[in-house]
């Protein structure tokens, strides 16, 4: 399908209780990153189709919380096999959209579908227990319940993945959801509430608003008190402002938030290993990623030889609109992006830094950003405090383990890290001393479906995915009925 009959295709109104409509507010425009050009005019919510999403969620509650397990299940593992199916016209919808190559935007198809089969299977597993209480005086039931109506708001950056690592398993705990996208890659999450609706998925189940008033439409949500889940994903400071929403109905809560993810080479690393997986863990995604590593923290033996080798790499990488054959590179999301970019490359360099690949801008049309190496980052950086989102690989070195685990944990942050070494027992130390819920071992990339991905610290609360995923939608409920 080539892009304008993709883009034809795709719904363009706000999704409430099963009905496609207009938005109060009117239109507003979705660009293509990688030229600035419109794609196509969706729906624009006001705060009013924010209430009537919850309402269809609300209303549409009972009856999908008593929907038998079985048939969630099923539900679910069709629309992962539509998606499947369709994995071409969704990595292109992302591409178009977002701006990452389609060879990644395949992969987020892959990755994202993993959520539909996983949280299909749990769906059928939701246990409790049974047993008479120690005295004897009576028998105990822990059963599960859905939380209820959840309001879900996902990021520009993983735009299906994000969007199925929360519906999934919700859908399969028996709870309705109400999505607000970002302003940013609507399209992803509005042609996926349509293959929901084409799989089975009951009128009201999900529902999606698209909007620029994102915080005008957020907060009456967060504040109805039928509202039982929050789940965001974002940066740090949105997300303290949502909890502190979300603490006046006593919400649960989800929420991913910032990274400035280590990563660690000792000096007995493999080295080719660790260059694999630093060009991983940093230019997936074009670096942007809350998981992208932040901090190269190289033991001052291979930092030398480290740099060189990412640095060739690096040179190396094709730079384009992500639909072109062979990019490595796309655009950033926006021109912000670019200039956020550029202060902490220049502020890197002012305090000492060297650049060894790429690090400026490139003059438009679309928001790109060369691949870039650089070394000697002195302590007190922008670049080791913020998180970057671009492709900007920045090293700073050490001198012993115990330098490393404190330069690594040296953050307010706590996603993930990253660390390489041919030494097991230096590697169990470092799963025990480095403070962050993920940690890759000799490997660049940690996400996983059936891994629980969550973070410590001011990176977040609560897990998706893994076993763990669905009792963020489950509630625990004790009865205790007397003894014969």
């Amino acid at each position: 399908m080539g892009e304008a009959e993709l883009l034809a295709a795709v719904p363009r109104g706000l999704y409430i209780g099963g009905v496609w409509q207009d938005g109060g507010a009117g239109t507003f425009p979705v660009i293509d990153p990688a030229t600035g050009n419109t794609l196509v005019e969706i729906a624009d919510a006001t705060p009013e189709d924010g209430i009537r999403a919850l309402d269809a969620a609300v209303a549409a509650q009972d009856a999908w919380a008593a929907t038998p397990p079985r048939i969630r299940s099923d539900i679910l593992r069709r629309a992962f096999d539509l998606l499947t199916e369709r994995a071409d016209e969704f990595a292109l919808l992302m591409t178009l959209e977002m701006g990452k190559p389609l060879a990644e935007a395949r992969g987020e198809v892959t990755y994202g579908g993993e959520f539909l089969r996983w949280f299909s299977e749990e769906a059928v597993r939701i246990a409790g227990r049974y047993g008479t209480n120690p005295e004897g005086t009576g028998r105990m039931i822990v059963s599960q319940r859905p939380v209820g109506p959840c309001f879900f708001i996902t990021p520009w950056n993983f735009p299906l993945a994000m969007a199925t690592r929360k519906i999934a398993p919700a859908l399969a705990a028996g709870c309705t959801v109400v999505v607000k996208p970002a302003e940013l890659t609507p399209l992803t999450t509005l042609a996926f509430a349509q293959l929901l609706e084409e799989a089975g998925l009951p009128a009201g189940v999900v529902n999606v608003v698209t909007t620029t008033r994102s915080g005008a439409v957020s907060a009456p949500i967060i504040a109805d008190p039928r509202l039982r889940k929050l789940s965001f994903t974002g940066s740090t400071p949105v997300g303290k402002k949502l909890l502190a929403q979300a603490a006046e109905g006593v919400l649960r809560v989800s929420m991913e938030l910032g990274g400035n993810a280590p990563f660690v080479v000792f000096d007995d690393a493999d080295l080719d290993k660790a260059v694999d997986g630093a060009m991983l863990a940093k230019f997936r995604n074009i670096g942007q990623a809350c998981t992208a590593a932040n901090r190269f923290i190289v033991h001052e033996s291979v930092a030398e030889e480290f740099a060189r080798r990412v640095a060739t790499r690096v040179a190396e990488m094709k730079i384009g609109r992500g639909t072109e054959d062979g990019v490595q590179i796309g655009p950033l999301i926006d021109e912000k992006a670019v200039v956020g970019t550029t202060a902490l490359v220049a502020d890197a360099v002012e305090r000492g830094a060297t650049v060894l690949a790429g690090g400026a801008a490139i003059a438009g049309p679309g928001t790109f950003f060369e691949p870039t190496v650089i070394s000697g980052v002195a302590a007190g950086s922008d670049i080791l405090r913020e998180e970057i989102f671009g492709p900007v690989l920045a090293i700073a070195t050490f001198a012993d383990e115990d330098e490393a685990v404190r330069l690594a944990n040296d953050t307010e942050y706590g996603l993930v890290s990253y660390v390489f070494t041919q030494d097991l027992a230096r590697g169990h130390r470092m799963i025990d001393r480095l403070e962050t819920g993920m940690m890759g071992l000799n490997v660049g990339v940690v996400s996983n479906a059936a891994a629980p991905f969550g973070g410590v610290k001011q990176s977040g609360v609560g897990r998706e995915g893994g076993l763990e995923g669905i009792h963020e939608y489950l509630s625990t409920k004790y009865t205790l009925i007397p003894a014969d």
